[in-house]
């Protein structure tokens, strides 16, 4: 499984508590070493221009993809694409809504962008990249925000 944005590492403890094997990356790398710290074996890894690796069975990315500019996140998905294997599976999470904005809520300070999508949108986004959606979920979260959960399916090349 190949974790995108793994933070803290507290999405990635979760899976491989659940048997998977978790390459943790982010594009942070005071993220990188505090993994590290953790006992990860985490590398720094801008999905938009890294080489990825693979094939994987799976791509996780929560809360990690909703920091990309718009522009850029079919080019994303499409690059997750060609590293995951025909039939893998993707799950993703972003925050609902229009537009974007900077912010430095939350337990980290320094500003982050956060894109916010609807879900027609984001589904033609994630097909046009080579993923099938399979499930798109809308929870609660804090402030009011709805978050949208995407669960996809690589298509065949």
């Amino acid at each position: 499984m190949l974790e995108i944005g793994s933070g803290g590492g507290r999405d990635a403890a979760g899976l491989q508590e659940r048997g998977l094997t978790v390459r943790c990356t982010d594009v942070s790398a005071g993220f990188v070493e505090l993994l590290r710290g953790r006992g990860f074996d985490a590398v720094l890894l801008d999905p938009l221009t890294d080489d990825l690796g693979g094939p994987y069975d799976g791509v996780w990315a929560s809360a990690s993809l909703l920091h990309v500019p718009r522009r850029d996140l079919p080019a994303v998905l499409s690059r997750l694409a060609g590293a995951t294997r025909a039939g893998g599976a993707l799950v993703a999470s972003l925050k609902e809504g229009d537009g974007e904005e900077w912010s430095v809520h939350g337990q980290v300070r320094a500003p982050r962008r956060y894109v916010y999508w609807r879900e027609g949108a984001l589904r033609e986004v994630f097909e046009a990249a080579g993923w099938q959606v399979v499930a798109a979920r809308h929870d609660p979260g804090v402030r009011g925000q709805t978050w949208l959960t995407i669960r996809a399916l690589r298509t065949k090349a």
